[in-house]
């Protein structure tokens, strides 16, 4: 799975639940509330204020990494 801005959270973690850590990381803490988990990475970034392209690419290099 190649992890896009427009890639829905709760489909990351059903794809590879270890990259939840990389969410916490920037502040979300809610990953079990259906809100979050129907938002996509881009949306997230947003509200928490980080940047999009690098949470994108530690998820996708650790997914790489397995």
């Amino acid at each position: 799975m190649k992890i896009t801005k427009e890639s829905i959270i709760g489909d990351v973690l059903d794809f590879d639940p270890t990259t939840a850590q990389f969410f916490f990381e920037i502040g979300m803490h809610c990953l079990g509330c259906p809100s979050a988990r129907g938002e996509s990475i881009e949306d997230a970034c947003a509200v928490h204020g980080t940047d999009a392209d690098a949470l994108i690419k530690k998820i996708n290099d650790h997914i790489a990494s397995k």
